[in-house]
């Protein structure tokens, strides 16, 4: 009878305890987020009550378990086992405060600050440090369960006399892997590039979705993904129109003909604007910036508070200057010239010009300029 009832009280027992101190605790936790909510650090503290649990549940097996006097012959496995779940439950843990600890920290800043900037340079900062402590954590509970075998242990002195080599070799192999993790750290505490922020790479705009130690997600207007190594972003070039002040300038062209009606439309570039939600009343101009034998290229420059303003602003107002130039100068747009210059009428008859003399180069034959006619509704 002793034999049986040694391993259900051993068992029964840690369980139960276990159950009853993590209810105690997380009991505690509700309290003191219900009195506190100018802090999330309670509410976020309950997120580890299962590796909570199972580091009281391995802890209390592993101590009573010589009590239980139960399967001797596997006494040193079970044990052995008991001690793996002890280590990574721990290492759960210690992950779980840190974030709730951090995530509190970010919660705290971004209610005291009203700058978007300083508040996404925090956040990819956060993000990034918390990625470096679960990596760390990860890597010393690992190490910690390898070494609880007794063959790593005798092993570890030949490893240890080899580490110079490896270290070199594993340098060299993991060369692109270390450039990406510096990099990344680079990017956190270079205020380089935030989460939220609108880049430009590649000819690509979005905003920048997800910062890793080694990739960064760009998520652009049309909601795809672009992945890439953050090297990337410490090695070439790119836009990032969040840095600094968002406010922006956006610039709007066409191609129109001489005979445009400039000052009409500086005026109804100002009517446009004004009707305009996006516009932010800073500035606005209207100029000629370059001609052709056939064109002229007119520049609109608008401006606005952010990057998804102005781009608002921008098609607005090429939409509606086109409409209203079609519809009340429809002589403004672009011309061909579809017809040939007419011949002189002393070439046409095949006689040479009178006297002998090359014509006169201000006797120009007229030419006939014919529009191309613009498509209909229907057609």
């Amino acid at each position: 009878m002793e034999n049986v009832l040694r391993p259900l009280l051993v068992v029964g027992g840690s369980v139960l305890l276990t159950l009853i101190i993590g209810w105690a605790t997380d009991l505690l936790l509700r309290k003191a987020d219900g009195r506190h909510h100018e802090t999330p650090m309670w509410g976020l503290l309950r997120r580890g009550r299962i590796p909570y649990q199972l580091v009281l549940c391995a802890a209390l097996l592993r101590g009573l378990y010589d009590e239980a006097q139960l399967l001797d012959r596997h006494e040193v496995a079970i044990g052995q086992a008991l001690t793996l779940v002890l280590i990574g439950a721990a290492a759960w843990l210690v992950i779980r405060i840190a974030s709730a600890i951090v995530e509190t920290s970010y919660s705290r800043y971004a209610r005291a600050h009203r700058d978007p900037a300083r508040v996404r340079r925090v956040r990819t900062q956060v993000t990034l440090i918390m990625r470096v402590v679960s990596a760390v954590v990860g890597v010393v509970a690992a190490a910690s369960m390898l070494l609880t075998f007794p063959a790593f242990r005798a092993a570890g002195a030949s490893l240890l006399a080899s580490a110079g080599v490896l270290g070199i070799v594993a340098g060299v192999a993991a060369q692109s892997t270390l450039s990406n993790l510096f990099a990344g750290l680079q990017i956190a505490f270079g205020d380089m590039v935030r989460i939220g922020d609108t880049v430009v790479v590649d000819g690509e705009w979005g905003t920048v979705e997800e910062i890793t130690l080694t990739f960064l997600t760009v998520r652009t207007w049309d909601e795809r993904r672009i992945t890439m190594p953050v090297s990337y972003f410490t090695s070439k070039p790119f836009e990032n129109w969040s840095r600094g002040s968002p406010q922006m300038t956006g610039i709007v062209f066409w191609h129109l003909d001489h005979a445009a009606p400039i000052d009409a439309m500086r005026e109804k570039l100002r009517d446009i604007l004004r009707e305009c939600p996006a516009w932010d009343g800073r500035a606005y101009g209207l100029d000629i910036t370059d001609t052709t034998p056939n064109t002229m290229q007119v520049r609109a420059l608008v401006t606005a508070k952010d990057a998804d303003d102005i781009w608002t602003v921008r098609v607005k107002v090429r939409e509606h200057m086109i409409r209203w130039l079609s519809e009340e100068h429809p002589y403004a747009l672009p011309r061909v010239n579809t017809a040939e210059a007419a011949v002189p009428h002393s070439r046409s008859n095949g006689s040479p010009p009178h006297d002998g003399a090359a014509p006169s180069r201000d006797t120009k034959p007229p030419r006939r300029i014919h529009e191309i006619p613009r498509a209909g509704p229907g057609r």
